[in-house]
């Protein structure tokens, strides 16, 4: 199946790779996590940038992003770890759903987290990331299994 549509001038595809960089930030996102650098992680966020879960809940602005996984890292999480890592960059030119237009980041990777109580969790993570004009992170939408994580954490 051809996944082109026609325009009057040309044919413009709904969608199609994106410049490989995008997964090296990918990856430098996963690094500075393990690591607790919570800083350089956020570096690449943009000031109105929102990241919502699969469950519905969400954060808004990069203070509110920062506040949070700072305190996570710092406080909740021990170590964690990301293994097998796949990443796909893709620009969307023609939007199929509620997708927005623009560079998007999607990964997949196998995520281990011991957490400061001694339990750990392992699960696949699945996170899509969009990039702003400005190659900075404006929109994450993450798709966890929850029940993995509150088994991990006190009640």
């Amino acid at each position: 199946m051809d996944a082109t549509v026609e325009t009057n001038d040309s044919v413009a595809k709904p969608a199609e790779f994106a410049d490989s960089k995008y997964s090296e930030i990918g990856k430098k996102l996963l690094a500075d996590m393990e690591k607790g650098d919570m800083d350089s992680w956020m570096d690449v966020y943009a000031d109105n940038a929102v990241y919502e879960w699969n469950s519905g809940d969400s954060l808004v602005g990069k203070p509110a992003i920062a506040s949070y996984w700072k305190q996570r890292r710092a406080n909740v999480i021990e170590t964690i770890s990301f293994k097998d890592a796949i990443w796909l960059p893709i620009m969307i030119n023609k939007p199929q759903s509620v997708e927005a237009k623009g560079i998007w980041l999607l990964g997949w990777y196998k995520t281990t987290a011991k957490y400061r109580n001694g339990k750990e969790m392992t699960q696949w993570i699945h996170t899509d990331y969009h990039f702003n004009s400005q190659d900075k992170i404006d929109r994450v939408v993450q798709y966890i299994d929850k029940a993995a994580i509150n088994a991990a954490l006190p009640k």
